[in-house]
């Protein structure tokens, strides 16, 4: 199957297996949907990823974190860059997901990394969604 926009599916994935309750969700594999997960991971949004293989094909799980009182560790996650309307920011126009609370995922010349990362290291790139 060919998807215009891998990235939104992912997260149109992970947004349906909180709103559903699930334990984990099944992602088809890339290299930037690895380095979102990680992001997600070091972030405290996720408890954990892993790529696997399953019937000849290669797919990322994502095991989803919620509190004791199965409440979600994501509240929501908006895709901002779409291939229609792709949006670059410099490193001074980043901005501030929920007055911090969120955090942005760039990919910059340096590789995917938040936008606090991405201030800190000096530079601008393609904003690719947001997470709170």
């Amino acid at each position: 199957m060919k998807l215009t926009d891998p990235v939104a599916d992912m997260l149109a994935r992970i947004r349906n297996a909180i709103r559903a309750r699930h334990q984990k969700v099944d992602i088809p594999v890339s290299k930037l949907k690895l380095e979102i997960a990680r992001i997600l991971k070091e972030e405290g949004y996720i408890s954990n990823f892993k790529a696997t293989e399953e019937d000849g094909h290669k797919i990322l799980r994502v095991y989803l974190k919620y509190s004791s009182g199965n409440e979600a560790a994501i509240s929501n996650l908006n895709r901002v860059s779409r291939p229609g309307c792709r949006v670059y920011v410099r490193r001074s126009e980043i901005p501030r997901v929920l007055g911090g609370l969120g955090i942005n995922i760039l990919t910059t010349p340096q590789g995917v990394m938040t936008g606090r990362a991405a201030r800190k290291a000096g530079v601008g790139g393609e904003l690719l969604c947001e997470v709170w």
